[in-house]
């Protein structure tokens, strides 16, 4: 068996994510309502965020310059 092996890191909350990403809760809130965020986690009215999520939505938002303009998915 040839898997790659990944370290569990378990869910943040809001406010880890927040510190994690270094974008605000509030930002953070607001994503998450109107799209363009993370992927995140809800049970039972908790949000939490898996951090591999955060990784990904961070480096979709790389850019070498201002004028680049390609499209971030959400």
């Amino acid at each position: 068996m040839d898997k790659t092996t990944k370290t569990h890191r378990p869910p943040v909350d809001v406010k880890g994510a927040a510190v994690y990403s270094g974008f605000g809760e509030g930002y953070l809130n607001k994503l998450r309502c109107k799209g363009g965020g993370p992927i995140f986690i809800k049970k039972a009215g908790v949000v939490r965020y898996d951090l591999d999520d955060l990784d990904e939505w961070l480096e979709a938002g790389k850019r070498k310059s201002t004028s680049d303009t390609r499209e971030v998915a959400a």
